[in-house]
């Protein structure tokens, strides 16, 4: 065999991985076939505001009752096994190459249309602790996909506060109220903020309500995956 051809069987078996969720052969990819498979998609007819399963698509109640400040939500997966395990996976573990095979399934549904990208702003503690924002990862190859500006700068967190996740969902809204602030002019602008997770929507909310005050004539949520209370 020519030294070319060890070369090539070289960089082959190196490229072989296993699979991020249960071990097996996977080749070049993150995930095997039987795994992606079982990723919980988000089908059926959906509230076009929030994203949360509706009959005939029409708008939600709660988006009836109570309108949020966001306009639209684009989800991916369904918040669930083994979306979750990914999702902590890239947060937790500092696996930054899931951030690429999420962006991959948020292109591979529907695109929504707008003027820039705003990623989900982390405190600066926290981005301190975690050494980036997954948010930022996952919506740099959205931003080059669409061919739309990435605004990583134009929001920040100014406190800190506690973890949604550890709250009850009716105490999510006060947690974050007030917690952000924007330094560009968004007058007439159709914004995109991307984040990985939308679980009652109170931080998108909060986000969105602070961009609409700044210009924003549109704000559309595109996130990875949307929790769905059963």
């Amino acid at each position: 065999m020519s030294i070319w051809a060890l070369a090539g069987r070289a960089i082959g078996e190196a490229l072989v991985q296993n699979c991020l969720l249960c071990g097996a052969g996977s080749g070049d990819a993150l995930l095997c076939p039987d795994c992606r498979d079982d990723l919980p998609r988000l089908g059926g007819p959906a509230c076009p505001v929030c994203a949360l399963p509706t009959t005939a698509g029409a708008v939600c109640g709660a988006c009836l009752k109570s309108p949020p400040a966001f306009d639209a939500t684009i989800a991916a997966w369904r918040y669930g096994f083994p979306a979750d395990k990914l999702v902590q996976s890239l947060k937790y573990e500092h696996r930054l190459a899931i951030a690429g095979l999420f962006a991959k399934a948020m292109l591979a549904g529907p695109r929504p249309d707008g003027d820039l990208l705003i990623p989900l702003p982390l405190s600066p503690r926290r981005l301190a602790d975690r050494g980036f924002n997954q948010a930022v990862e996952i919506a740099r190859p959205l931003a080059r996909a669409l061919d739309v500006p990435l605004a990583p700068e134009a929001c920040r967190r100014t406190r800190e506060t506690v973890p949604q996740a550890s709250l009850p969902w009716k105490e999510r809204r006060s947690n974050v109220r007030h917690c952000f602030e924007c330094s560009q002019d968004l007058t007439g602008k159709a914004v995109i903020v991307v984040d990985d997770v939308m679980t009652t929507g109170a931080t998108l909310d909060e986000l969105a309500a602070l961009l609409k005050r700044h210009g924003a004539a549109r704000v559309t949520n595109w996130v990875v995956a949307r929790a769905v209370r059963d």
